[in-house]
């Protein structure tokens, strides 16, 4: 069963009963990522730039196919008070280049202690840092000796301070090792503020992976203090071990642990499958290659990017506060589009909020952030994604009436691997080729 996704914020009581990087599918699996320039500069050429910036969007706004609708009633959950964001211009909005020359950079976060610091993650294995706007010579972190980057999809691919990182010290990376399994792991900053010690880590989770690809890689603290980790189904093209609706793996789904009650890590009691019938650590399920996802700020709403298969893209939905046990339908459906096989009637598969096809040079959705800054008044409350290999930016809002809309808003001639914020909420992105951009 499909269920009515118009206004998600109206389904609070329903859900109770309900990318690394990964490219358009052909028949035989996923397509790599374009290979790497060979000619990037060292980590000591990296530098800033500022003056740099890219072109504005050149398409309208237009909303996107309804799902499937449900005749089951909603029930109306008390209001968030949050206004309606709006559609932006990009006219006027530039992406400007604030620091160059990383070697495969795929993600940009910050640490939340008032340093107004920014990281980077390197796939090969390393976490630059950027201070008062100048990248520091020497990396935060370099675990490269522990890290498998063979596969494009494979390497160091997901970072997560602690939510008290100013007084425990703690951060969390995901990364493929040399057996190229998944690999969560802790470590600790050490004397010095800007340097991490590398030997103070400390594994997990570790799951393993029966593919090269697949591997999902994000990771983020919620606003409830847990530690939510994307997990792909494992690879290979189509599930062909149906990881994505199995219950008992860890693949195919969105988990959440406490990392702060037990070691290494405790179930929290409202997991779905925290009293039996899965794995406890399993938040949501039905998912294919999450390639970042993120919590709004200020709402504590869960946005997903789900990489798809052969024709779309989509991006999922949970509004903040809901409890887990979603199921996001993959490979029952790509995207609100059938794939392989039906649902059993007992299950009820929730549909994503965005889609698009593979028009345009599109293939690969890249998951991104809800602006909450303050110096762009007019982005604030929308959520901002992108496709890796046509460089089109999307902005995404929900309207007052409910529906949800996407529009086309930056097209840029760069390979978008992330979007992150800073502390004070102000958004990036990362080029593959190794830029990172600001907008502004």
């Amino acid at each position: 069963m499909r269920i009515l996704a118009n206004n998600l914020k109206l389904l609070l009581p329903m859900l109770l009963g309900l990318l690394l990087l990964s490219a358009c599918a052909s028949a035989e699996g996923p397509a790599s990522l374009p290979s790497l320039d060979q000619n990037q500069p060292s980590p000591e050429q990296i530098s800033t730039q500022t003056s740099e910036t890219l072109p504005a969007a050149t398409e309208s706004a237009t909303n996107l196919p309804e799902p499937s609708p449900s005749s089951e009633e909603l029930t109306t959950p008390p209001p968030t008070n949050i206004p309606a964001a709006q559609i932006p211009d990009g006219d006027f909005r530039v992406w400007t280049k604030v620091a160059q020359g990383f070697s495969q950079p795929l993600f940009v976060t910050h640490a939340n202690d008032g340093s107004n610091r920014l990281f980077i993650v390197d796939q090969p294995g390393r976490i630059w840092l950027i201070e008062n706007g100048e990248v520091a010579a020497t990396p935060f972190l370099d675990i490269r000796g522990r890290v498998n980057d063979q596969s494009n999809e494979q390497g160091l691919l997901g970072l997560a301070f602690h939510p008290n990182y100013s007084d425990n010290g703690y951060f969390f990376v995901n990364y493929t090792n040399s057996s190229a399994d998944t690999i969560v792991s802790r470590f600790s900053v050490s004397d010095e503020s800007n340097l991490a010690d590398s030997s103070s880590e400390e594994i997990i989770l570790e799951v393993a992976q029966p593919y090269s690809n697949h591997n999902g890689g994000h990771l983020d603290f919620g606003q409830d203090g847990f530690l939510y980790i994307a997990m792909g189904d494992g690879g290979s093209a189509g599930d062909p071990r149906n990881n994505g609706q199995n219950p008992n793996t860890l693949l195919g789904t969105l988990l959440r642990i406490d990392i702060d009650s037990e070691t290494p890590y405790a179930i929290p009691a409202d997991n779905p499958y925290a009293n039996g019938g899965g794995a406890p650590e399993i938040w949501i399920t039905g998912l294919r290659n999450p390639w970042r996802f993120s919590f709004d700020s200020l709402s504590g709403d869960l946005y997903i990017g789900d990489v798809g298969q052969n024709q779309w893209e989509e991006i999922n939905y949970l509004p903040g506060g809901v409890v887990g046990g979603v199921n996001f339908g993959w490979n029952y459906f790509e995207a609100n589009h059938a794939y392989s096989g039906s649902p059993p009637a007992n299950i009820s598969l929730f549909p994503p909020i965005a889609e698009y096809d593979h028009s345009n040079g599109r293939c690969s959705v890249t998951g991104g952030v809800v602006y909450r800054g303050s110096k762009l008044p007019e982005l604030w409350g929308v959520y901002f994604y992108g496709d890796f290999c046509s460089g089109e930016v999307f902005a995404l809002v929900q309207e007052e009436d409910g529906i949800w809309t996407s529009a086309s808003v930056y097209n840029l001639p760069l390979l978008i691997t992330s979007f992150g914020v800073d502390e004070s909420g102000e958004i990036y992105l990362l080029d593959r080729s190794g830029d990172l951009y600001n907008l502004q």
